[in-house]
């Protein structure tokens, strides 16, 4: 089994096609996963509860073999499967648990999705890998996936490149 092509992938879907592809995967018997999220508009006259994806053109597609793959992109408004340089874009069972949970708690509410990059000049958090609690300072953002960072450390100064999901902001005392 090529395991190129299991687990949880990004689709991405025409603008405003999610819920269309999320249930014609759903009909093809493939594990599927639209996160919505909750939202009040609000009119002069009204209100009323509307469920919007947290992730605009996003459905997650659990898969399980090659045939999964293509079935899925085959769907009416799929585009494509999202890559980061050649690699297939793929989410745990851990994160997509924790986003379930996330959409489907009632006290959780103003859910806000940021996917702005951090800025050059900016003090971060190493959050994960062999770095992982060392603070950086932005030197050089490449793309999504790609942070070159500096970290001041045993009075030497190692440059690195490493994903910004490795990343967060950090604490600062009031």
């Amino acid at each position: 089994m090529n395991h190129l092509y299991n687990g949880w992938h990004v689709l991405y879907v025409k603008s405003r096609h999610e819920k269309k592809v999320y249930d014609l995967l759903l009909e093809l018997s493939l594990d599927a996963f639209l996160p919505l999220m909750k939202t009040v508009k609000k009119w002069s006259d009204r209100k009323k509860i509307i469920y919007q994806p947290l992730f605009p053109s996003y459905v997650f597609v659990n898969l399980t073999s090659s045939l999964d793959f293509h079935k899925a992109l085959s769907v009416s408004g799929a585009c494509a499967y999202i890559r980061f340089g050649k690699e297939y874009a793929k989410v745990t069972d851990k994160e997509i648990n924790n986003i379930k949970f996330l959409v489907q708690e009632d006290e959780i509410t103003e859910i806000n999705v940021n996917a702005q990059l951090p800025k050059k000049g900016e003090l971060k958090e190493i959050t994960y890998g062999p770095l992982e609690g060392l603070v950086c300072e932005i030197l050089k953002v490449n793309n999504e996936n790609k942070i070159v960072v500096r970290i001041d450390s045993l009075q030497q100064n190692i440059t690195a490149t490493i994903p910004a999901n490795y990343l967060q902001e950090i604490e600062r005392a009031v």
